[in-house]
């Protein structure tokens, strides 16, 4: 899995790439499929914004964006909708794998 962290109109510190890192490594978690997850920080008119892609294999790339005064939770905060639209995905992958093998069939 790749893993790249861009900062648009802004300078990239060490402290914030370490953290992003770090909050970026809990998404395989969700989803066993990530080839790849790219985030991109920048600041915008009030605070800053983080945008996360993450290329699922046999899938579209997953992208959520969130705004936030302080660059520190706006990374939590699209991490944290990162995870929920991956986990979402995977039930639902799961959950139509198990009505098309006949355990939940709903056939009459």
């Amino acid at each position: 899995m790749q893993t790249e962290i861009t900062a648009r109109h802004m300078n990239l510190t060490e402290p914030i790439e370490t953290y992003a890192r770090r909050k970026l490594e809990k998404l395989p978690r969700y989803h066993d499929r990530i080839q790849r997850i790219e985030l991109v920080v920048e600041p915008v008119r009030i605070g800053h914004q983080a945008e996360c892609i993450v290329s699922v294999e046999h899938h579209e790339n997953f992208v959520a964006s969130r705004d936030h005064e302080d660059l520190y939770a706006a990374i939590d905060l699209v991490v944290d909708t990162m995870a929920r639209q991956l986990k979402d995905h995977k039930n639902k992958v799961r959950d139509d794998a198990r009505q098309t093998n006949g355990t939940g069939s709903t056939t009459a």
